[in-house]
């Protein structure tokens, strides 16, 4: 099973990612859940999301506290919650950030692979606002060997309506423009 955990900002779209990976995985014949996590926060407090993808039935209801891949939406959480908590040695960070590498390592303390792309930029100039879940999601689907670019189309699609070239574009972008990092 591979188990995902995104954090984000209340507002930033955590939840919308995992839920169109979750639907991308279903639709390519696996199981999947995606949930959030959060409480009384507002528009703009962190918030974490998590994802599931097996190919067998999914019996577990709780929060991912061993996650294969950490997803950050937010550069700013990186100063704010220790994401890579809990990440295995093995495991994957995928981070917005401009930050080189070794800031996000020294920020984060993961030895393992780093996947980084700038998606605040990527998703002002392709959507005009800097809502990263899409975006994010393009630099995932790197880090991620199940789901490809092209299994997101339709959940992109069918979540977004006339918006969906935009974002289709931003998270192809993404994917195109990440930075993968070794692990140390």
């Amino acid at each position: 099973m591979l188990e995902v955990r995104l954090h984000g900002r209340g507002g930033q779209g955590a939840v919308t990612s995992a839920e169109l990976l979750a639907t991308a995985a279903i639709e390519k014949g696996a199981y999947a859940q995606a949930f959030p996590s959060f409480g009384p926060e507002r528009r703009g407090a962190p918030v974490v999301a998590f994802l599931r993808i097996s190919d067998g039935p999914i019996r577990l209801r709780c929060n991912i506290v061993r996650p294969d891949i950490v997803t950050v939406l937010d550069p700013g959480i990186l100063r704010i919650v220790p994401v890579a908590s809990g990440l295995k040695g093995e495991g994957v960070l995928v981070v917005n950030s401009k930050a080189d590498e070794e800031e996000i390592r020294e920020l984060t303390q993961h030895k393992g692979k780093v996947v980084k792309v700038d998606a605040t930029r990527i998703a002002l100039e392709e959507l005009g606002l800097p809502i990263t879940n899409t975006t994010m999601v393009g630099a995932l689907v790197r880090a991620l060997e199940f789901i490809s670019i092209d299994d997101l189309e339709g959940p992109v699609r069918d979540r977004f309506g006339r918006l969906a070239e935009r974002n289709l574009k931003a998270m192809k972008r993404a994917f195109e423009e990440a930075q993968i990092c070794g692990a140390r």
